[in-house]
């Protein structure tokens, strides 16, 4: 079959690699339908993420029909379902997976070992992304084996379109859960630092959870007007107006009362010095992200507020504003999106109307396309915000 892989930073290609098959009982093979890039694949194009081989198949964001399943998949699936899959892979059945807390399942990284050398313990296994993390083949592909498809697979059973439910997969529920965790209120300043997909859709879930205003901070004009043409927030361009004053300004002085971080290890700031000071520890690995939007977020929500850091960090970040942080009482709030979780409330809030994800997509291409859809979408060219696969 045909699949995305990862060559050597900053190249991938399509290549033919081997069938998946059924390995476990609770396995599936998933034809798939549709697929996505995501910004944190950037992350792995970029080499910025260890533990990736050649050849390695990318790509967790993805949906499609079950053509093979195992014998003891349970959640009554069948040959032919259509299903959504999600990021995480995880069992259902231990201690974390039992709270809630899928993105961290103890039984699904079969290379805990070294997630447990880089972090202290071991998240979940994720489709795609290092070896770090499994070392799962990904979804931008023709085929992809599902590990738990009966935990990770949530069954379409209606006449949505591909596009209304693919992100399902992550970057919805991503965006969701960064406002719940910043316990948003109703009457609450939101500001989202990232208009970024998964920016987009924590502006919107901000408004979904009562917010009575969300700002969105950026420097691509196309992307801050999605976000205020599609999910009604008011924007900032930080290369433009500086970020700290203008929040400052926008709530009487106080400081919104929850920060989102939908960046992560990529940030770029205004300053060129700035900019280049991290660039450069990040070059000779005295550091391995770069943290300037959550070192604002910080600085700029109000006293005894949240600060919800649902960008996606590699490792260790440099010049954390501890002080800040903790003499204004602060809460920060984080994790990879226990997607599980979501899954089916968003769904019914699509049934419902309440929120059309397909917003988010600009580019439809052919998976053969995938390389120069990865180009335009980390050079941010042609006004790309989010690439669709079709296999």
């Amino acid at each position: 079959m045909k699949a995305n892989c990862w060559v050597a930073p900053n190249r991938v290609a399509i290549e033919e690699v081997p069938d998946p098959t059924v390995l476990n009982p609770r396995d599936a093979v998933v034809k798939v339908t549709s697929a996505a890039i995501c910004g944190s694949d950037l992350h792995l194009l970029d080499g910025l993420i260890p533990a990736m081989k050649r050849g390695d198949v990318l790509g967790h964001e993805f949906m499609g029909e079950i053509v093979e399943l195992g014998s003891g998949a349970r959640d009554g699936l069948r040959v032919g379902d259509r299903v959504v899959v999600g990021f995480p892979i995880a069992c259902g059945d231990c201690a974390s997976c039992q709270r809630g807390l899928y993105s961290v399942c103890e039984n699904s990284n079969p290379n805990a070992a070294i997630a447990e050398t880089a972090m202290g313990h071991t998240p979940a296994g994720i489709f795609g992304y290092s070896h770090l993390m499994g070392g799962y083949a990904g979804g931008q592909a023709e085929y992809v084996r599902v590990p738990y498809a009966d935990v990770g697979a949530l069954k379409i059973e209606d006449g949505l379109a591909d596009e209304q439910v693919l992100f399902l997969s992550d970057v919805l529920p991503t965006g969701y859960m960064a406002a719940e965790i910043g316990d948003v209120k109703p009457g609450d300043v939101v500001a989202v630092w990232g208009a970024g997909p998964v920016g987009q859709f924590a502006a919107v879930s901000a408004f979904l959870l009562g917010a009575e205003q969300v700002v969105v901070i950026d420097r691509f004009p196309y992307r801050l007007r999605i976000a205020r043409d599609k999910a009604g927030a008011e924007t900032i361009n930080y290369e433009e107006t500086d970020v700290l004053d203008t929040l400052r300004e926008m709530t009487a002085g106080r400081g919104p009362d929850v920060c989102i971080d939908a960046v992560g290890m990529e940030g770029h700031h205004a300053s060129a010095a700035l900019h280049a000071y991290d660039r450069a520890k990040q070059a000779v690995k005295a550091e391995t992200d770069r943290p300037h939007a959550l070192r604002e977020a910080i600085l700029a929500c109000r006293n005894g507020g949240t600060v919800s850091a649902i960008g996606a960090y590699g490792g260790f970040i440099d010049k954390f504003p501890m002080g800040s942080f903790m003499n204004r009482s602060l809460t920060l709030r984080s994790g990879q999106a226990h997607v599980q979780r979501y899954m089916r409330p968003l769904l019914e809030r699509i049934r419902k109307g309440e929120i059309d994800p397909s917003f988010i997509i600009t580019h439809t291409m052919r998976l053969d396309d995938t390389p120069h859809g990865y180009d335009i979408f980390k050079n941010k060219q042609d006004d790309c915000l989010k690439v669709v696969l079709k296999p």
